[in-house]
């Protein structure tokens, strides 16, 4: 018994990108930092060139404990940073968490439990959206809901299995080095596109519904529809880049801005009939959002339709606007997956 318990887990590297995170970085940090893992950790925050207090907060916990470290992000773009910090960074288990993401207490123990049952080279759970407002609670009824993200596992949770993608990600080292980490060029949708060459490479990716990481919702309406109009751009992208990637539940929202927009144009110009679509449209929303509300303060379950809206007509007007050019440019830096010499 003695000699089991002085085995320790393996060591870990905790990777995030920062950006314009003064609001939640220290939360974030500290609940990486109070893990229950007894495995050595070292947290690198990769940061970029912030409008706020992002870089001088980091600096203080850098300060305040050994574990964490910073490197600079000049670009300021996601892959970039998070390349950046895994460059920086030793360990064999390296674990991405995002500045706004707060992880359950046994995350890291039970992500390295996973990976060595399954043999993956990623896993990942679920993404928990909880708001500190109304808005926020409203955004994120919508981003757990199935009438506002579909079928997706991440947000609505499911069993746990094999995925083509998962959020964040903990992964063994040797698969980010083998792939020669993110692809730079995938501004959004990196993490799918690295995840596809993993699998590409004949390795797993897992999804648990035991992994749990709270997520805060964007803190507006504008902020909220920049995020998913991104969305939308880059899954077209993913799309054109991966042919056969594409579903009905990513076709839906474009569907949907086409169809209400044929029937604005028909209502106002040729008969009211055409304003059943938009109408329809909105009594869906608001019926759906009913059940998806349930439990929250009247002024929130009031703003959801409204967060589903903008969540729906964003993705859908990215989706429809992504040029070509973009895409075009991506696929000239595809990379292939580099399968294990072993």
């Amino acid at each position: 018994m003695s000699e089991k318990s002085d085995v320790r887990s393996p060591a870990v590297s905790v990777i995030m990108p920062v950006l314009d995170e003064e609001r939640h970085l220290r939360g974030a940090v500290q609940a990486i930092l109070a893990q229950e893992y007894d495995g050595e950790m070292e947290v690198v925050l990769a940061i970029g060139p912030s409008s706020d207090r992002t870089e001088e907060i980091a600096a203080e916990l850098a300060g305040e404990d050994p574990r964490v470290h910073t490197v600079p992000n000049p670009a300021g773009r996601t892959p970039a940073a998070l390349n950046a910090a895994i460059k920086a960074s030793s360990h064999p288990i390296v674990v991405r968490v995002d500045g706004h993401g707060m992880l359950s207490p046994n995350y890291i123990a039970t992500a390295v439990r996973l990976l060595a049952e399954t043999g993956a080279q990623n896993v990942g759970g679920v993404m928990h959206a909880e708001g500190e407002n109304d808005w926020e609670h409203a955004v994120a009824a919508a981003m757990t809901s199935k009438i506002g993200v579909g079928n997706a596992a991440f947000h609505t949770g499911g069993e746990a299995g094999p995925a083509d993608t998962v959020y964040l990600g903990v992964f063994r080292r040797e698969a980010l080095e083998q792939q020669g980490g993110y692809n730079e060029e995938f501004i959004r949708a990196q993490d799918w596109e690295l995840n596809f060459r993993i699998r590409e490479a004949g390795g797993l990716i897992w999804f648990s519904p035991e992994l749990r990481v709270s997520y805060r919702p964007r803190p507006s309406m504008r902020a909220l529809a920049r995020q998913y109009k991104e969305y939308g751009r880059w899954r077209h992208v993913v799309a054109r880049f991966h042919e056969g990637s594409i579903n009905l539940r990513y076709l839906a929202p474009p569907t949907a801005v086409c169809a209400i927009t044929l029937g604005v144009v028909v209502g106002a110009a040729l008969t009211p009939w055409g304003f059943v679509i938009p109408g329809g449209y909105l009594a869906a929303i608001a019926l759906g959002s009913l059940p998806t509300g349930k439990g929250l303060p009247l002024k929130a379950r009031l703003q959801i339709p409204l967060a589903l809206a903008t969540m729906h007509m964003s993705w859908g007007w990215g989706f429809l606007t992504s040029p070509k050019s973009l895409a075009k440019k991506v696929i000239a830096s595809r990379r292939p997956a580099v399968l294990s010499s072993n």
